[in-house]
């Protein structure tokens, strides 16, 4: 029998009248939704509501209980409000229109206009699957779109316990000036991703979003794929190539707030200020400028919950990664929160209708597709949040190690190197609840944003404009290049479940990302992806993405990940981190001026073999070491020369 989670973790024990209220009030909503039947079956949203076929009929519908009139206009009717495209109340807040197949044709614009008390104007359906922008007035429509089905050719890969994962933007994804494409990121970049050894693309800023540089998290249709990437058959081209690849597809998928445009979104659909969101204050996030749902709704709730069945099922997705979780789980959002007291979990500030909602869309999704992979991002570190819910927790997969990145952050900006702590590196790679699984990164795309740097940015700033080349001979970038490697490893190394890097940052991007705007002449200089760099071979960015290679191809042969990490030695003085995990021992050192002949530590009985280092040429070291070597320990002690700031992985062959 599972444990629950308050029987695992002894400081969850107080408050395990809370875990069995919040359990409990899960299972009643789930009741309310699906009854005792699947819950996968009860909901069907995304199959009632939008622009489809019924037999030789076309039939749109909306939840719209504050409307008084909603008419279909568009370049069928020289958009003007008809009797013939007039909707008409089926109950309970629902519209319905039906007109004859000949009516509307493949590729036709329209929108809804929408009249309610004292108002009215023009929307986009909730659940529209298909929006486009006019290239000179940036105005958005809906698309009808009947295309001839596309034909899956893939099976989905299967389960990844252990994901190793690839976050990208499609748009950035071209070394062009421009916003790319599907179709060219299927050419020009799965290629890339397979090749360095990822088994899970998670692609960004898919749901349809009104302003380019809010990287996707501003949705405004939360059912169309953003069309300024391409088709939704040039999407599913793309999912079906990976899948060929052995490469599962995951999306950032925003169930955490809304853009407030009213003409693109849902803000106001039928004039209710209320409809989709919590009433007054507590609808509108202060940070962000966004609208914020009422999770409390059953309508809200069948809206989501359709989402997430909508894209696995359209699109073959492999999984999600919720985005914002920690300001949908906390009325106050988390922001300015001190998250220090397991007390901040059960009590009044947190949104519990937001918990429940979470529960239910991993219930659902699990329910779709067993192998799917959800992953929460959420800095608060809610108790159980990762945890089965047969163990009373919220039934995530996966959690994102948010801390990691930031403190390498703050020990690359405020400690010099002699001042790095290795017991301190170690317990924040390492410290992560037991009965809960984490991605860790030691950046992701937030890290790269204008604003903030990259680490090899951090490490090498002005230098990697002059010194890049392998003829060059300069300490800060030899630094540069040989920390961010280690830091690459080490974090990899000591993953609890999986592992995440952004696109273009395994072989150190230079700069940051900037997305067009008006205070930077709405260029797309920052937008895009140097890859030219990697694969010119006078250049070290190659060697650091050969490293990285390396490492993620490593850790899936040997299995890595299946063990956990135990730390064998550990020196302040001498900056030395020493640890095994499954057959390997990783051995660090970041000491920035002396290297260690003959060092000595405890180790399993065995005998070793060197499989790689930092240090190899073929990654811009110094060759101080010799791949291959045998390093036997018949009496359970191991002798190393461990060159300064050099990464050694050996693998246990006896």
């Amino acid at each position: 029998m599972t444990k629950k989670i308050y029987e695992r973790d002894p400081w969850l024990e107080p408050f395990r009248g809370a875990v069995d209220a919040r359990h409990e009030r899960i299972l009643a909503d789930r009741r309310k939704l699906a009854g005792d039947g699947p819950l996968s079956a009860a909901v069907n949203n995304h199959i009632y509501y939008p622009l489809h076929r019924e037999g030789d009929s076309w039939v749109i519908r909306e939840w719209a209980p504050n409307a008084t009139r909603i008419y279909l206009i568009g370049e069928f009717n020289a958009w003007k409000r008809t009797e013939a495209y007039a909707f008409r109340p089926v109950g309970s807040g629902n519209w319905e229109l039906r007109l004859p197949e000949m009516f509307l044709h493949h590729g036709e614009l329209y929108k809804l206009w929408v009249e309610w008390p004292g108002g009215g104007g023009e929307r986009l359906p909730a659940y529209v699957t298909r929006v486009v922008q006019d290239p000179e007035t940036k105005i958005f429509s809906a698309q009808v779109w009947d295309p001839v089905p596309y034909v899956w050719k893939h099976r989905r890969p299967g389960k990844r316990p252990h994901p190793l994962i690839y976050e990208c933007h499609i748009g950035m994804s071209s070394e062009e000036e421009k916003v790319s494409t599907f179709n060219e990121f299927r050419r020009e970049v799965l290629p890339r991703v397979k090749a360095l050894g990822y088994d899970v693309v998670q692609i960004m800023a898919l749901q349809e979003h009104p302003y380019y540089g809010s990287f996707g998290y501003q949705v405004s249709n939360f059912f169309a794929l953003s069309s300024r990437f391409g088709t939704p058959e040039d999407f599913k081209a793309l999912v079906d190539d990976a899948h060929r690849m052995g490469m599962a597809v995951i999306m950032d998928i925003v169930h955490s707030h809304a853009v407030g445009n009213e003409t693109e979104g849902l803000s106001r659909i039928d004039g209710r200020d209320d409809l989709y969101f919590y009433k007054g204050e507590a609808g509108y996030h202060p940070a962000w400028g966004t609208r914020c749902f009422d999770y409390g709704k059953d309508e809200v709730k069948y809206f989501l919950l359709a989402n997430c069945k909508y894209w696995l099922e359209e699109y073959h997705l492999d999984g999600f990664r919720f985005d914002g979780v920690t300001s949908m789980l906390y009325w106050d959002h988390g922001l300015g929160t001190d998250f220090g007291s397991y007390d901040r979990y059960f009590d009044a500030g947190v949104d519990e209708n937001a918990v429940s909602y979470l529960a239910l869309a991993n219930m659902l999704i699990h329910e779709i597709n067993p192998n799917a992979i959800t992953i929460a991002e959420d800095v608060s570190g809610m108790a159980g949040l990762a945890a089965p819910f047969d163990a009373w927790g919220v039934g995530f997969d996966f959690r994102m190690a948010m801390g990691i990145a930031d403190h390498w952050i703050k020990w690359i900006k405020e400690l010099s190197d002699e001042q790095w702590s290795m017991g301190g590196i170690w317990w924040e790679l390492t410290n992560k609840r037991a009965d809960e699984k984490t991605i860790s990164y030691a950046e992701c795309h937030d890290q790269a944003l204008v604003g903030d740097k990259t680490i090899i940015f951090r490490l090498i700033d002005k230098e990697m404009y002059w010194s890049m080349n392998k003829g060059s001979q300069n300490l800060i970038v030899d630094r540069g290049v040989a920390l961010h490697k280690m830091i690459r490893l080490v974090t990899l190394a000591t993953c609890g479940g999986g592992y995440l890097n952004f696109m273009g940052n395994e072989f150190g991007h230079p700069e940051w990302i900037d997305f067009p705007r008006e205070g930077n002449g709405w260029s797309y200089k920052y937008a895009r992806r140097q890859w030219s760099l990697a694969d010119d071979g006078n250049l070290r960015y190659g060697c650091l993405r050969a490293f990285d290679a390396r490492m993620i191809h490593y850790v899936k042969k040997e299995k890595i990940l299946n063990a956990s990490p135990v730390q064998l030695y550990v020196d302040e003085q001498r900056k030395v981190l020493i640890f095994s995990r499954g057959n390997s021992i990783f051995a660090f050192n970041f000491s920035p001026t002396t290297s260690y002949e003959d060092f000595r530590f405890a180790a399993p009985k065995g005998e070793y073999v060197m499989a790689f280092s930092s240090d190899d040429s073929e990654f811009d070291g110094f060759s101080r070491l010799q791949c291959g070597e045998i390093h036997p320990a018949p009496d359970g002690e191991l002798s190393l020369y461990l060159p300064s700031r050099v990464a050694i992985v050996l693998k246990k062959t006896i």
